[in-house]
């Protein structure tokens, strides 16, 4: 006997799944669609090799940040590196860019020690698996264009004081102090560095020292003019040389000297005993109601910060190079897994990183598979070379901070503060204050409510009333013609309020033409019915003229079109006039 075909009855799942596909469409969620499925098309044996030689670059560059992020977040160094393996594979399988290398940040430091000291690194994880859920519905929402509404002198602003954040943080290890906390904020930090400087270690300070001036002249010494380029006039050892990041042969080298002297330093060995070589295991953080309501403000942080570092990171790649564009709503939902997964793992946040994404770039690579391999070299790394970590002087990790604190900020915007308009300067530099006295997210929030006032501010000062120029109409005595410019909106409707005081005697009729008002919000259009009302009280006619598609749709709309009354809205002023001239002007 056949069976009955479920489709075909009455409440039965097809309507169900049409109904929900009907709902889903509706919602107009963003497809999951990693880039790596359309980049892997035609792909070949040649863009292989310059992706796999990218993400080797790119793994041995990220060694050295990975571990020092990691240490300057109050976490152990293995959760720096398992976050830019776990991270980094999944950001790259999943994103939504060619080149985009994600893993541990700069820009994390503060808030991760932050979270640390405040709340316990147990804490931490539940943080950071929530701001990726949070990520990730930003993706699915098609919210990644929002992050482009921020201002670029709020980015600049808090963007210089992250820097300013992470090199004080590293001070204590470049002077090779120890105290037993060091605390969050930036009094309490500058507090317990003086308590302690009578722990004073020059060698520390040296080691800090070489390390940060050998990374800014290594690039230098290989460059087309360098010194040693010239000497060897770019012979095999040069280029193999040139090759090699700065960062690492700090490493290598200081790492080795202070074995070989064995020089009284705090190393990855003497404070962390090592990194374990082998694979992470999986951790299952205690998720309590308590701890979630407490790390609320903390996870937006978290979430906000890895939407405008990985969307910015992007950007600067797909500037960089002829590829696709990068999805900005994948991008986030690509972070959002990562962050979902990492922390069971002993990970820390994670986003998309500049500078290994430019190195990337520049190294060659095509396709996401680059990223991958990045992830892959970094395990092959610790699953071989991770005993060789102990000997890895802490002052030469805080160095390579300095250095990336150096690059990170963009200090030339401080010398041309000048050049700028007050509301520009006033937002970089409150925000750049409030980032390093208080927290980031003070300093953004403060600094998107100082960005709206001072828009709306100018916005209402382009709103103008103004006699028409240059009309050759004829306008009969006793009528009044205002044309408006600009937008008419609460900030504005003052002006329009004050335009009955500014009317000469006698008048009894007066015209808006609306021509060039490209927008009225209600308020604007709730000026207009009261100067309609206040007009209509003195026996004067109010005519509208030339209203373009927005006010002439909210007219419409709000049913204040058929209260003007028949021939009182106008489709431009010589039909006004005309009008006027047609009736008593006493109507």
């Amino acid at each position: 006997m056949d069976r009955p075909d479920p489709t075909s009855s009455p409440g039965a799942s097809q309507p169900s799944s049409r109904q929900r596909s009907a709902w889903l469409s509706h919602l107009n969620l963003a497809p999951f669609r990693p880039r790596l499925l359309s980049a892997l098309k035609g792909y070949d044996r040649s863009r292989f090799w310059g992706d796999a030689g990218a993400g080797l670059t790119v793994g041995i560059v990220a060694l050295p940040l990975a571990m020092a992020f990691a240490i300057a977040s109050g976490v152990k160094p293995e959760s720096g590196l398992f976050t830019a393996i776990i991270a980094g594979f999944l950001i790259s399988a999943l994103g939504g860019s060619n080149v985009q290398i994600g893993g541990p940040a700069g820009a994390f430091i503060v808030i991760v020690y932050g979270i640390v000291e405040r709340h316990g690194l147990a804490n931490l994880l539940i943080s950071t698996v929530l701001a990726g859920g949070i990520l990730f519905a930003m993706g699915l929402f098609r919210l990644g264009v929002l992050v482009r509404f921020i201002p670029v002198s709020i980015v600049i602003g808090f963007t210089n004081g992250i820097a300013v954040l992470i090199a004080l943080s590293q001070l204590k290890d470049l002077l090779g102090l120890s105290p037993a906390r060091m605390p969050a904020d930036f009094v309490g930090q500058l507090q317990t560095l003086g308590a302690h400087l009578h722990q004073f270690n020059p060698v520390a300070l040296g080691l800090g020292l070489v390390t940060l001036l050998g990374l800014f002249l290594w690039p230098r010494l290989f460059a087309s003019e360098g010194a040693v380029a010239s000497a060897l006039q770019g012979t095999r050892p040069v280029r193999l040389l040139a090759r090699l990041p700065g960062p690492i042969v700090a490493l290598l080298s200081l790492g080795a000297l202070t074995a070989w002297l064995d020089l009284p330093v705090a190393t990855i060995g003497s404070k962390f005993g090592g990194i374990p070589q082998s694979l992470p295991s999986l951790v299952w953080p205690a998720f309590t109601w308590e701890g979630v309501r407490q790390l609320f403000i903390p996870t937006l942080t978290i979430a906000m910060l890895g939407a405008i570092e990985s969307l910015l990171c992007a950007r600067v790649a797909d500037n960089l190079s002829n590829l696709p564009r990068h999805d900005p709503n994948q991008e986030l939902m690509a972070q959002g897994v990562a962050n979902v997964v990492v922390p069971f793992f002993g990970g820390i946040p994670a986003t998309g990183t500049i500078a290994r994404t430019v190195t990337n770039v520049r190294a060659g690579a095509s396709t996401p598979v680059a990223g991958m391999v990045h992830a892959l070299a970094l395990l092959f790394i610790v699953l071989v070379a991770a005993p060789l970590a102990v000997h890895v002087p802490l002052p030469v990790l805080s160095g390579v901070l300095l250095f990336v604190a150096w690059n990170m900020g963009e200090w030339r915007e401080f010398a041309r503060l000048g050049h700028y308009h007050y509301t520009y300067r006033t937002i970089l530099v409150g925000t750049f204050l409030l980032t390093v006295v208080f927290d980031l997210t003070v300093a953004v929030e403060v600094g998107l409510v100082l960005a709206c006032v001072f828009f709306i501010y100018r916005m209402s000062t382009l709103f103008r009333l103004a006699p028409p120029e240059g009309d050759a109409l004829p306008v009969p005595d006793g009528v009044e013609v205002r044309r408006l410019h600009g937008s008419l909106f609460f900030a504005a409707v003052g002006k329009v309020e004050d335009l009955p005081e500014q009317l000469p005697p006698g008048t009894r009729a007066l015209v808006l033409d609306l021509g060039r008002l490209i927008s009225m919000d209600t308020s604007g259009l709730d000026a207009l019915v009261q100067l309609r009302r206040t007009l209509a009280r003195q026996g004067i006619c109010l005519l509208l003229c030339g209203a373009q598609e927005q006010p002439l749709s909210l007219l419409q709309r709000s049913g204040q079109y058929a209260e003007f009354g028949e021939g009182l809205v106008q489709p431009d002023l010589a039909g006004a006039l005309a009008w006027l001239g047609s009736r008593a002007l006493s109507r």
